[in-house]
């Protein structure tokens, strides 16, 4: 079998999946699970076998033309290089863990058939994006997955936060979409073809005519799909969905989209010094605010969500200094160990049986009820925290070693300043990342909240997953850093000397201020009574959580309005604390500059309709009205008023016709 053929193969099966699992799943529930679980499986020995035959190497390119537009066709081609070869097994690996933790996770869940039909299309539709070699096809599988993403985060879509969080995923991601989709139609036109080794050609030779205009109107969309800052507010809030959709989007597939996007057309922003400048601010921004939320968030899958902002701004920072190759390689590392953390996540939530969804400050004595999630998280976290000799720690001093060189002096496609905006924003997004990472840590598994019921072991599906994913995360990143530069562009991502002593001693310091804090808060909150958490009903984690979102009033009787246990987030960030935990009130201002603008516009539509259009219709409408009636009144049935009528219009006339010869 041809490489190309077996690359067609890889997001063939799960679309095939999710056909088989939306038809079957009722008339044949038996067969969901295989279903759901065999292609992802198949893609992944599949993509491996794509990655061991390119090795590497010359890309593997093959195209055959979709439709001729008369202007610029429009191919169904691959383009496979070290790239793509091994972010799709990235996503086919992350899919086949959720799929097999969530045949124990959603057990219950009477729409399980359709979440994993649901799941196998988004799979598919990212591994569409990964491989395909031309730019409308690409688009296809990026609004696929933006279908897919509304459908499964408003999953429990009988509660009010689902489906709110599904709509707002859906619209801001279109909100960048728009741009995105102009500039793709530009970019295709400048350089007269949307396969993407043509368009890279055009980028070249200087065959580009809108440069700036272009990488804009393209950040828009890679913004909205990859959560970044001004367009990422519509991610903590999703939430509301399964935790292993979660886990999905966040590591592997969606977010991972737009990252992966611009590193593929890197050139064509590098083509403009500008864009180059925009990408960089905009990737300081959301690095620095996203770790100060994230250290002010109570819910454990929120914490999480801030924490994925801010990794993929290392990415996009990354790729602001021109260095793709540092910026797929976090991409990798962190799907890892991303999956992993909310995979955890879900056990935590199950444990802690708690109503607020996963709020840390309830949680209490969990380390020894849910060991599995306690050691694999501790990994996690470690990795995120980028502690030697932890994945997470090789591919984040990739981007800050990337950073430094930009910013010291060595040439690169972007201006200096972009390096030294990149380098400050990573370091101190590296004493925050440790920070709010020690920060839940500590609440989760040595908090002080109050005592929630025992609901038993986790699955074995779960566990076991969770323990598959902590082997890359602790273990990737050393093995990487030396094999991928062949895979990528030949540059180095070894770890410099600088960098590693800044960004991990201040990683240090994070993790060593926050554990100070932590027990200062400690000593002073009052510790809320063992056994004063109502009983949360036995069942499926899945079902616990969907029951928490739920839920609208805290279950927790008389302790809903005691203070909260020891919260280190509070201490270190003082006045700051109350904004970074809302967000630092971008949905208000958002909705004072575009929401209610948008609704007092459609209330004066609504009136100028009702009150000037349709009294306009109205009166258009009386003149005939009144002479209908008029008419009408006339017609009486009576023979002798038609016989009088007749005799008076005769001599009417009459008297006319005298008069005027008369006048003659």
């Amino acid at each position: 079998m041809t490489t190309t053929t077996l690359a067609a193969l890889v997001p063939l099966l799960p679309f095939l999946g999710a056909v088989a699992g939306l038809l079957l799943g009722r008339s044949a529930p038996g067969f969901v699970r295989p279903l759901a679980v065999l292609p992802p499986l198949a893609s992944l020995v599949l993509a491996a076998l794509v990655a061991v035959r390119q090795g590497g190497g010359r890309a593997v390119d093959a195209s055959t033309l979709l439709t001729p537009t008369g202007s610029v066709p429009v191919d169904l081609a691959l383009h496979i290089d070290g790239f793509a070869a091994l972010v799709a097994i990235l996503v086919a690996f992350v899919a086949a863990c959720v799929q097999i933790y969530s045949t124990g996770y959603l057990r219950d869940d009477p729409r399980y058939p359709s979440y994993a039909a649901l799941v196998s299309l988004f799979t598919s539709a990212m591994l569409l994006v990964v491989y395909s070699g031309d730019l409308i096809v690409l688009l296809v599988g990026w609004e696929v997955m933006g279908i897919c993403s509304y459908f499964l985060v408003g999953h429990y879509w009988g509660t009010p936060e689902a489906r709110a969080a599904s709509l707002k995923a859906f619209l801001v991601t279109k909100l960048g979409d728009v741009p995105f989709l102009i500039g793709l139609f530009a970019l295709g036109t400048d350089a007269g073809s949307f396969r993407i080794t043509r368009v890279l050609d055009a980028v070249a030779s200087g065959g580009l005519d809108h440069p700036t205009l272009i990488a804009l109107l393209l950040l828009a969309g890679v913004a909205g799909k990859s959560a970044q800052f001004p367009l990422h507010t519509w991610l903590p809030d999703a939430m509301a969905g399964p935790t292993p959709v979660s886990a999905l989007i966040h590591a592997a597939t969606m977010v991972a989209a737009g990252v992966y996007f611009t590193a593929r057309l890197l050139p064509v922003f590098e083509a403009s010094a500008a864009a180059m400048t925009v990408l960089a601010v905009m990737a300081a921004v959301t690095m620095l605010g996203s770790g100060l939320a994230a250290l002010a968030q109570d819910d454990i899958k929120r914490v999480l969500a801030y924490s994925t902002i801010g990794q993929l701004g290392y990415m996009t920072g990354a790729l602001a200094v021109g260095d793709r190759g540092a910026a797929v390689f976090h991409l990798l590392a962190h799907g890892a160990f991303k999956a992993l953390l909310f995979l955890a996540a879900g056990a935590v939530i199950h444990a802690a049986g708690t109503n607020s969804l996963a709020a840390m400050s309830r949680m209490s004595h969990l380390r020894d009820r849910v060991p599995d999630a306690f050691w694999t998280m501790t990994v996690a976290l470690l990795a995120l925290a980028a502690i030697p000799p932890f994945s997470g720690f090789f591919s984040k001093e990739s981007v800050l070693g990337a950073a430094e060189r930009l910013a010291t002096g060595h040439p690169g496609p972007a201006p200096g300043a972009a390096g030294w905006i990149v380098l400050a924003a990573a370091l101190a997004t590296a004493l925050l990342t440790a920070a709010y990472a020690t920060r839940l840590w500590l609440l989760a598994f040595r908090g002080r909240g109050a005592e929630a019921p025992d609901h038993g072991r986790q699955p074995l599906s779960m566990t076991v997953v969770l323990w598959v994913l902590a082997v890359p995360s602790l273990a990737f990143g050393a093995l990487a850093y030396r094999t991928l530069p062949g895979w990528f562009d030949g540059g180095s991502l070894a770890p410099t000397l600088l960098t590693s002593i800044l960004g991990t001693g201040l990683a240090v310091v994070g993790g060593l201020l926050t554990y100070g804090a932590w027990q200062r808060a400690a000593a002073r909150a009052p510790r809320v009574p063992l056994g004063a958490v109502a009983a949360h009903p036995e069942g499926d984690a899945g079902l616990v959580e969907a029951e928490a979102i739920a839920a609208h009033e805290p279950a927790y009787g008389d302790i809903a309005e005691a203070p909260d246990p020891a919260d280190p987030g509070r201490l270190l960030l003082g006045p700051l604390y109350g904004p970074a935990a809302s967000g630092f009130h971008l949905d208000a201002v958002y909705s004072a500059l575009f929401v209610r603008p948008v609704l007092g516009a459609a209330s004066l539509v609504r009136f100028l309709d009702r009150e000037v259009v349709d009294t306009y219709v109205r009166g258009a409408a009386a003149l005939p009205r009144l002479l209908g009636a008029a008419v009408r009144r006339a017609q009486t049935g009576n023979v002798q008023t038609y016989v009088s009528a007749l005799l008076a219009g005769t001599v009417v006339l009459t008297v006319a016709v005298l008069l005027v010869a008369s006048g003659a």
